[in-house]
Order: C-alpha cells, then sequence, then structure tokens
C-alpha cells in the first residue's frame, strides 16, 4: 500500500484529473499500460481507476474521474480531493495489458474509457509499435484530452468521433487494420459489446478482443452452501441469491468492499479449503484455476463448503 499526495488537480468539463506523486519525490513502483490503483477514500470507499499517465514516468501517477449523478459516493469523495491531500493509493494491477505480440494494436476509448487507451497510446509510441486511437464522445464540450491527444507525439493516429459530428464506424474501423490486430476497447457497455460482436462478426478471434470492464452484471444464482472463518470457526449459511459478503453481514462479520462486481479485488480473501465458483472479472485465469483465492461480493462455491483465510 501507498500513501502519496496530489500534486495537481485539473477539471476539464465534468472530468477530473488528479496527479499523485510521493511525498519525498522519489520513484513510484513500475506499471505498464492498461493498469488500475484502487483509491481508498475514507468511510469504506474503495474505488478503482485506470492509471493515464505515461507508464514511463517513475514519479506520478494520474487518474482521471467522471462525476456523474450515478455515483455511490466514490467520484463525489474524488472530486472534493486537492492539492496538497494525502491518499492512500494500492499498487498498480493490470488485467487489461498490451499483448506484446500484437502485429498491430487498435485502441477505441468511449467517454471516460479513454483513460486506459491513454497510457496505452504513450507504451506503443515508445516502443515504436503500430497503433491507432480511436476517441468517441457524445460532443466535443463533453470531451477531455482533447488538447493533450492532438499534441500528443502520437497525434497522426488518433482519430475523434463525436456523436453530434461524425460517428464512430464500427466496420470500418475494424476492417481497415492489419491482419490479426489486437483491439482494445473501454466506455459504456453498450460500445464494448458492439465492438466485440462485429469483431467477432469479422472474423476476429476471442483472444484478439480486450475490454476494461468496471461495472458487470453479477450472477448470484447457485445452491445454497456453508462458509467457515479460519479465525474462530464461525459457520455461515450462503443461501441462493445471497453474496457470501452479505452472509458474513448478517452474521455481524463485516467485510471491505467497494465495487460489488468482481471487479476492483477490495474483498479478495484467500481459501484454504473447498473450490470457489469464480464469477469476478478481476482474477487472472490462472489464479482462478488455482481455487486459493475468491471475491466474496459476487462469487460462490462448486464444493459444499468452504474454508476462508478470515
Amino acid at each position: 500500500m501507498l500513501r502519496l499526495c496530489i500534486v495537481a488537480r485539473e477539471l476539464q468539463s465534468d472530468v477530473l484529473l488528479l496527479t499523485f506523486s510521493r511525498a519525498d519525490g522519489g520513484e513510484l513502483p513500475r506499471f505498464t499500460a492498461g493498469a488500475h490503483i484502487d483509491l481508498f477514500l475514507g468511510n469504506n470507499l474503495i474505488r478503482p481507476y485506470s492509471l493515464c499517465s505515461d507508464p514511463a514516468d517513475r514519479l506520478h501517477y494520474q487518474v482521471a474521474i467522471l462525476k456523474t449523478t450515478q455515483s455511490q459516493g466514490g467520484a463525489l469523495a474524488a472530486h472534493a480531493l486537492q492539492v496538497g491531500d494525502e491518499v492512500q493509493v494500492s499498487e498498480p494491477r493490470n488485467l487489461f495489458a498490451l499483448d506484446p505480440f500484437a502485429p498491430f494494436s487498435l485502441l477505441i476509448g468511449g467517454g471516460i474509457g479513454i483513460t486506459p487507451m491513454l497510457a496505452m497510446a504513450a507504451e506503443l509510441q515508445t516502443a515504436q509499435r503500430p497503433f491507432s486511437l480511436h476517441y468517441c464522445a457524445r460532443t466535443r464540450q463533453q470531451a477531455a484530452f482533447l488538447d493533450q491527444l492532438q499534441c500528443a507525439s502520437y497525434a497522426r493516429n488518433v482519430q475523434i468521433h463525436f456523436s453530434d459530428e461524425q460517428r464512430l464506424t464500427l466496420i470500418s474501423v475494424l476492417q481497415g487494420v492489419p491482419e490479426n490486430t489486437h483491439v482494445y476497447v473501454c466506455g459504456p457497455p453498450r460500445l464494448m459489446a458492439a465492438v466485440s460482436e462485429q469483431a467477432l462478426a469479422l472474423g476476429y478471434r476471442a483472444e484478439q478482443i480486450h475490454q476494461e470492464l468496471f461495472a458487470a452484471e453479477v450472477q448470484t444464482q447457485g445452491a445454497a452452501f456453508d462458509v467457515t472463518l479460519a479465525s474462530n470457526g464461525l459457520r455461515v449459511r450462503v443461501e441462493e441469491n445471497q453474496s457470501i459478503v452479505e452472509a458474513l453481514a448478517l452474521a455481524g462479520v463485516k467485510v471491505c468492499v467497494s465495487c460489488k462486481q468482481g471487479i476492483c479485488g477490495s474483498c479478495l480473501t484467500d481459501v484454504l479449503e473447498g473450490e470457489p465458483d469464480h464469477r469476478d472479472s478481476y482474477l487472472t485465469e490462472e489464479e482462478k484455476a488455482s481455487n486459493q483465492l475468491i471475491l466474496l461480493c459476487c462469487s460462490r462455491a462448486k464444493s459444499p463448503h468452504l474454508l476462508l483465510d478470515l
């Protein structure tokens, strides 16, 4: 865990760009494009945000946070932060990394989904790997990072699409790239679904399509099972359509949760016995196969019982 200081704050429309550094000016842990960090915002608010800064910059992390009417407190708390404030921050974790062997990378960012694409474009440009970046926004007035994109060293690789001017045409974008291109998309669920559906229809393989999720539909159906806490032997029944977090809360056990959708990893817990039924978007396939970890907010059990390291 890191304790970082806000050294810059810039508001672009409803998007707040925060820049963090260490108080002593020292280097930060390395990250690769597509990584995110969790911000601990007080009152049990923990929110994941994509790093949008250049991975080559070891002195700063940058995140961009959209303030919306649907915010459940995280964005509001983040927008209240000021230069000089100190914030607890997790080390970077990457579930949306660039494929190092892709002959061409097609980046598509919709709205606030442009944030991981900024880091990807910077990393690809530094590595001199070919790519194109398409940024979609409703209007020019609602778009953030326009000046940065137009002045970037990779500006010639960027195309910007506004819904009220010239909309993105997915077929032409997905067809107008070299063979075996990998496509990366982040933004509204409708955009990500459309990109995936169109790419598959055009012959892209599933492993060529990469998405960054900040909202996911959680399925809680399944047979009831028991969980036991290793620390005190408490055994709790988890009913159908009930999460482990909810069952534990009814038993008086509080678990730190944030997204409640299996995305951020704040409720990650070790499994000592039993087989989890993984329903998250956080763990890698290797971590899921090991059956040693579970996201308590969404995952269930394939076995009748789980022993948790709680």
